[in-house]
């Protein structure tokens, strides 16, 4: 069975919830990703950031991106999936909690990220419909 290690992008990097929300968009442009971790100076992971989130949240609530940390916007527990956790159990995770991405846990360390695209590409036709129609509703 595929587990999330097979299909993730290893090497995920996080931006600081000091950092500034700034630094976190010239990152994800640096790095050609739409969402980054966010991690707290203990290491631990405090939520993920989202070329939407800077959009809407930032941006558009008209707070300054030089001034505003990344860590403001991180939301509650941190969803995550196991590294050995196999695509249904990701499907599940995804679709229980409309997330498009997930950061991948090994034991307490940040080894990747699973986003939407990543698990379409490993599952069957219907089940991607499947996916597809659960992040889309409300």
């Amino acid at each position: 069975m595929t587990k999330a290690r097979d299909i993730m992008t290893g090497g995920a990097e996080c931006v600081g919830a000091e950092e500034t929300v700034l630094d976190a968009a010239r990152k994800m442009k640096d790095l050609g990703v739409g969402a980054l971790p966010i991690c707290g100076t203990d290491n631990k992971l405090k939520g993920v950031l989202t070329d939407r989130d800077i959009v809407v949240k930032v941006l558009g609530a008209g707070k300054d991106p030089a001034t505003c940390p990344a860590g403001e916007l991180a939301q509650g527990e941190a969803v995550t999936i196991g590294a050995d956790d196999d695509v249904q159990e990701i499907l599940r995770t995804m679709s229980a909690h409309k997330v498009r991405r997930l950061p991948v846990i090994d034991g307490h360390d940040l080894v990747g990220m699973v986003a939407q695209a990543d698990v379409a590409r490993s599952l069957p036709d219907p089940q991607v419909g499947d996916l597809l129609q659960a992040l889309s509703t409300d």
